[in-house]
């Protein structure tokens, strides 16, 4: 089964440190959210391909998708409903900022079937959010946690970021403890990193901002899975933590090479064997292929080398990892047979 991103690109603020395809402009969300419903119909797929119609995850994400009504995510929601085989178990995920978190909203998200949020959190530290540029504040943070529960979600992941320059070890303990202790199922938790052409990178370079120290960012790192082991999480991915059977369903599917379906500015799908494609990240352009077909063409066919060294590559970014057998290769779950390593040792990164 396959699984359904959604690139919802816009925000109401610009994070320093965020590389996304987003615009903080909102004006052309209803046109970009009427193509990517056109698209959602009449998907834009590499020719001749015929596509998985049973769809197990489906995935909101951004930009800030909790920026949409309800309204206008029930509309999305219905439309892959239409066009696909929605499974009744499906894991559906919305991202969300604690600042558009209510009672009224939460309700409304059960409603329409979404099952698990991704909170974007950060921290739970005022300063630490000044500096990131977030939108909301520490009290809204542990307040949406309130709400969530109360509300009745079941499954839901925030997302932590450490390494920032000048965050002690013991505030970064801190942000840990406060989410475990609160029993918060999924923690997805990266180190702060400067991507080109972002706010913090040109920040740095101007000497306004420190860079991140990158062996303070792995005692941190180390201080995450000894401190996630004492809580019951289990560390399934580099950056993922989970108590018990709350693994991301739609998240495992990307590292265990199965295949997905993007939809709208910037997003990626994968046919789950060797083919891979992509929509454009720029609004205007994507409104443009909305109208144009012939724009739509990008796509690779990946070789039998490049399978396998992806394959590698995420299989050790999980707790499965990578088992070498006398006649196969079982990566995260997935078997690669021994006749095709003579090309394949040759070439292949390891």
């Amino acid at each position: 089964m396959a699984g359904i991103y959604l690139h919802i690109p816009f925000c109401s603020k610009a994070c320093h440190y965020c590389n996304f395809h987003f615009s903080t402009s909102l004006h052309r969300l209803p046109e970009v959210l009427q193509a990517l419903e056109a698209e959602i119909i009449q998907p834009w797929w590499p020719p001749d391909y015929v596509p998985q119609r049973r769809i197990e995850s489906i995935y909101f994400g951004g930009g800030t998708p909790s920026l949409l009504s309800p309204a206008q995510l029930g509309i999305l929601l219905q439309r892959m409903r239409e066009r696909y085989e929605v499974a009744p178990t499906a894991e559906i995920t919305l991202e969300a900022n604690p600042d558009d978190v209510s009672p009224q909203r939460l309700e409304a998200w059960l409603q329409l079937g979404i099952n698990r949020l991704s909170m974007g959190v950060q921290s739970f530290f005022d300063d630490d959010l000044r500096w990131m540029n977030r939108a909301h504040d520490a009290r809204q943070a542990l307040n949406s946690l309130s709400l969530l529960r109360t509300a009745g979600f079941q499954n839901f992941s925030i997302d932590l970021i450490y390494g920032l320059p000048g965050t002690t070890h013991q505030r970064w303990l801190q942000n840990l403890h406060l989410a475990m202790e609160a029993q918060v199922p999924h923690l997805s938790c990266y180190a702060l990193t400067v991507e080109p052409r972002t706010a913090l990178d040109v920040m740095i370079k101007r000497q306004k901002a420190r860079a991140p120290d990158d062996a303070v960012q792995q005692q941190q790192l180390d201080l995450l899975m000894d401190t996630a082991a004492t809580y019951g999480y289990d560390h399934y991915e580099i950056s993922n933590l989970a108590l018990p059977g709350l693994h991301s369903r739609h998240n495992s599917s990307y590292w265990q090479g199965l295949p997905y379906y993007g939809f709208g500015p910037s997003a990626h799908s994968y046919d789950g064997q060797h083919t891979r494609w992509w929509n454009v990240a720029n609004n205007s352009l994507y409104l443009q292929w909305a109208q144009q077909p012939h724009l739509r063409i990008q796509h690779e066919v990946l070789s039998p080398v490049q399978q396998l060294n992806e394959a590698i590559m995420t299989g050790l970014r999980t707790s499965q990892g990578i088992t070498l057998q006398p006649a196969q290769l079982l990566v995260a779950g997935r078997l690669y047979p021994a006749a095709q390593w003579p090309a394949l040792q040759q070439n292949s990164c390891w």
